[in-house]
């Protein structure tokens, strides 16, 4: 059985885990947020948890344990190009509070398709963005039986990610079934060559804010058109916009009308000059609309 190991742990994230479970505990309960019944996905970052895990634990709060047995797990890739969507070669992601394994009967109908490649080991392991919201994931759904559906979502044309978006459309109103999508927001600075400024704004860093909280009120309104228009004109470095993107589609195509609502955005620090870096983050929560 092909074990994914949990590379970043140690240096993203702690190794130790009953230091992690007391990490992730006081974020998840600082957040003051309740377990929704109704809540169907998460957007969440994936940044180390020093940055983002804060912000993260907004996201996960709202997860109710006990009704899910299955969650779909959508990261951009950062070091291996394709335009596709990719599936693991593993059985189990290990994380240091416990193993998920992965639901292979979702997987046969997903290569079934014809539309997903695999993903190496190798490149499965070197991506962080899935393996950081697996600690989160593990600790909300110790003592149950979850099994996960990780998916690498490539660089993918909006017309692919609509395709994706249909094929996986039908899951989503399966109550049973979760999707965490995995995506940080504004990269600004020189070393992620983006510094998209408007002065108007006052300091740098509240311009990126107003950046950022424009995409996040199009994502809101769950307009896939809408998005790609934001993409275009302002570049926004939003590393998991194709996941989101396809994340849209899964929704345009679904039978259950559902709502997406921001609950937490953060910055890994505040940019006053163009010497300053940052990274985004923010968390939301997708409700099912009765």
């Amino acid at each position: 059985m092909a074990c994914r190991e949990a590379t970043h742990a140690g240096s993203w994230y702690s190794d130790d885990a009953e230091e992690l479970v007391q990490e992730l505990d006081y974020w998840l309960r600082s957040s003051g947020l309740p377990k929704l019944t109704d809540a169907r996905a998460i957007i969440a970052p994936h940044a180390g948890y020093w940055y983002s895990g804060r912000c993260a634990a907004y996201a996960f709060a709202n997860i109710d344990s006990q009704r899910v047995q299955r969650v779909f797990l959508l990261g951009p890739s950062h070091h291996h190009f394709t335009r596709k969507c990719a599936l693991s070669t593993a059985s189990v992601y290990k994380t240091p509070l416990g193993d998920l394994p992965i639901d292979h009967e979702v997987y046969d109908e997903l290569r079934a398709s014809g539309r997903f490649e695999d993903m190496s080991m190798s490149v499965d392991e070197a991506e962080h963005s899935m393996e950081m919201h697996l600690p989160f994931l593990a600790k909300v759904f110790q003592g149950t039986n979850v099994k996960i559906v990780p998916i690498m979502i490539g660089a993918c044309p909006p017309e692919t990610e609509a395709t994706y978006g249909r094929l996986l459309a039908k899951y989503i109103d399966d109550p049973n079934n979760f999707f965490s999508i995995s995506s940080d927001f504004c990269h600004w600075g020189s070393r992620f060559g983006y510094q998209y400024y408007e002065k108007k704004r006052g300091p740098i860093y509240k311009s990126i804010e107003a950046l950022d909280q424009r995409g996040m009120d199009i994502i809101e309104s769950g307009d896939p058109d809408a998005f790609q228009e934001y993409l275009s004109e302002f570049k926004n470095t939003i590393c998991g916009r194709h996941p989101i993107g396809v994340f849209f589609h899964i929704l345009r195509h679904c039978a259950t009308r559902m709502r997406i609502k921001f609950l937490q955005y953060e910055q890994s620090s505040q940019c006053k000059n163009m010497r300053d870096s940052s990274v985004s983050y923010a968390s939301a929560v997708v409700t099912a609309l009765t």
